[in-house]
């Protein structure tokens, strides 16, 4: 018969070895690319049979989803942590950048493959960018109060932004070859970025 805290410590492993599946799945996909990166692949990586794998999830899309979900959760959250209520523009994008910067071979990797992620994946990986947006617009929002950001569409604002960062990620051999293109090229992104929205240089 199982006792309560035999069932607290099956549910314990279990919890672990999910999330070690997920680790592992995330550098393997960080290394590889999403469509090398194969459930029997991570399952060795884990030290796990191959069957172990879809005790945890249904599917290699379920094992990806989560991997989105958890690297998601991972910016958003240090984001969160990073900036105050009122940081400013150029503390938000910098944040964010250190973000991205911590999980950046595999989001890299994700950006590349979007067009190969499930529908329901896709919107969590979307939901990415809108937590983004949330926090770049509430910051811009107070710069143009005070008269220092020019008034720019919100949408037309973060596309600029974000396009600007996913074209150096999805680059990043090209610009940074063998190393981070954000800890090379994210001063010089978010410089640029400021002086394009910005009313004057020297805000």
């Amino acid at each position: 018969m199982l006792t309560e805290s035999s069932l607290t410590k099956r549910e314990s492993r279990k919890a672990e070895t999910r999330q070690r599946l997920i680790e592992q799945t995330t550098s393997l996909i960080g290394a590889r690319g999403l469509s090398t990166t194969r459930t029997a692949d991570v399952a060795r990586s884990a030290g796990l049979s191959h069957g172990a794998v879809f005790v945890h999830f249904d599917s290699r899309d379920a094992l990806v989803g989560a991997v989105v979900s958890s690297l998601g959760q991972r910016i958003t959250d240090r984001l969160h942590g990073l900036i105050g209520e009122r940081a400013g523009l150029g503390d938000v994008l910098h944040a964010h950048l250190a973000c991205i910067a911590d999980q950046e071979a595999v989001y890299a990797a994700f950006l590349r493959e979007s067009r190969l992620l499930p529908a329901d994946v896709l919107t969590r990986w979307t939901g990415i960018q809108s937590a983004i947006s949330t926090h770049i617009a509430a910051a811009s929002r107070i710069e143009v109060e005070r008269g220092a950001l020019k008034r720019i569409p919100q949408h037309l604002l973060f596309n600029t932004w974000i396009g600007l960062v996913h074209h150096y990620l999805m680059n990043r051999e090209l610009f940074a070859p063998g190393g981070s293109v954000l800890a090379r090229c994210g001063d010089e992104l978010v410089a640029h970025f400021l002086s394009l929205v910005r009313t004057r240089d020297d805000i």
